[in-house]
């Protein structure tokens, strides 16, 4: 176990199609972030930038470009890139400097402004490019890889679309009582089961939107805290960035095939059951001392499967969890309070930095209607792109 982390300021721009440079939603972020932890941005030491590869050459420079979009007052500075656990890996990195003691306190930013539709590779012939690969060879959007995602669920465990349909309705009720979310209409099953199909057996509204948006976290180790007034802030006991063992027997686009199992024996676990157990392991508690979680809910069947990777029920058990109404708020162990993605949509860097913010809402009783009651320990999980693992857990 390591030392904690605090959560002095929590801020966000809300997602949407706002149509204007990223850079513009991190500042506002950042902004709302610094006046909840009471600081101006001169008593900042360090600033980290969750990188965004769109919108030009800033979005590959973004610590520094917040930095200088803020006012140079010569603060560290660093740039993470881990696709959509880019901002988990910002939260690290900032963590990492506190704990040397190369900063007292850091700034963490992400934003996106994101294409139309759904995403695709950069430019230009890249055939070493997995990424590539799986567009031009394979023709798999990443709605593709929801719905064989979804499809194993129903072959494996016998989930059904109106299973899916269930969490689409959860999480839309949810993100109706966010002020932030993109989404803030609740929509029904028959709703659901009307929008036109995507990726069989998913439809439109199982799949989550690209959006434009910006998230922020003001960190800073325990004693700053003391010395700035906050005796009990929320904090964060464990990050986890883990990555997969060989070998993976279950395809994770955009790899294209499976490790052979021929020689080694495949672990006990999955790579994303990996990502939550070495938070569990760090933070040294269990999935039953839980109180809420945050998962990448970019589509209604990954939800489902995230639960079981959180240890919240057994391999098979989640549609079993969600109709029993264990994931909805009132429920034993709500999941996506904050509305998930099918309310935000994706802001790829902001992503894992927002999911950071609930934590923190909810862990400070300041999530209003869709608070989590007596919450005290909750965690944001996610996977990104080529091994990135990534979860966050915080406490109060």
């Amino acid at each position: 176990m390591t030392d904690d982390v605090a959560v002095l300021g929590a801020g966000m721009h809300p997602w949407g199609k706002w149509g204007r440079n990223f850079v513009e939603y991190g500042v506002a972020a950042a902004r709302a972030a610094l006046a909840d932890a009471g600081l101006e941005w001169q008593d900042i030491g360090s600033i980290v930038g969750a990188d965004t590869v769109r919108g030009g050459y800033p979005g590959y420079v973004a610590g520094a470009t917040f930095a200088k979009a803020l006012g140079w007052q010569g603060a560290r500075v660093a740039s993470v890139y881990a696709a959509c656990a880019s901002g988990a890996q910002a939260v690290n990195t900032a963590r990492a400097q506190i704990l040397s003691g190369l900063a007292d306190v850091v700034l963490v930013v992400g934003a996106d402004a994101a294409p139309k539709g759904f995403f695709r590779p950069a430019g230009g012939d890249r055939p070493d490019d997995l990424d590539w690969l799986r567009f031009r060879v394979l023709g798999a959007t990443n709605p593709t890889y929801f719905g064989l995602y979804a499809r194993r669920r129903m072959a494996v465990h016998g989930d059904t679309p109106e299973d899916f349909a269930q969490v689409k309705v959860k999480n839309s009720a949810l993100g109706a009582l966010n002020p932030n979310a993109r989404y803030r209409k609740a929509v029904t099953a028959d709703e659901v089961a009307a929008s036109a199909v995507v990726a069989d057996p998913l439809r439109l509204l199982d799949i989550c939107s690209t959006s434009d948006g910006g998230a922020a976290l003001v960190l800073s180790g325990m004693d700053f805290a003391r010395r700035h007034g906050v005796a009990d802030p929320v904090r964060i006991r464990a990050v986890s960035t883990v990555t997969p063992r060989y070998p993976n027997t279950v395809l994770d686009l955009p790899d294209i095939a499976t490790d052979s199992a021929a020689a080694v024996q495949p672990a006990a676990e999955t790579f994303r059951e990996s990502i939550a157990r070495a938070a569990y392991e760090e933070a040294g508690v269990g999935p039953e001392d839980l109180s809420f979680a945050e998962v990448y809910d970019l589509s209604t069947a990954l939800e489902l499967q995230w639960y079981e990777d959180l240890g919240l029920c057994g391999e098979g058990e989640a549609a079993k969890l969600l109709r029993e109404g264990t994931t909805a708020l009132g429920g034993r162990i709500p999941v996506n309070a904050s509305g998930g993605l099918a309310s935000f949509g994706e802001a790829v860097p902001a992503q894992a930095i927002a999911q950071v913010c609930e934590l923190t809402w909810q862990l400070r009783g300041a999530a209003g209607d869709r608070q989590v009651a007596g919450a005290r320990v909750g965690i944001a999980a996610n996977q990104g792109l080529f091994g990135h693992g990534s979860a966050v857990l915080a406490v109060r």
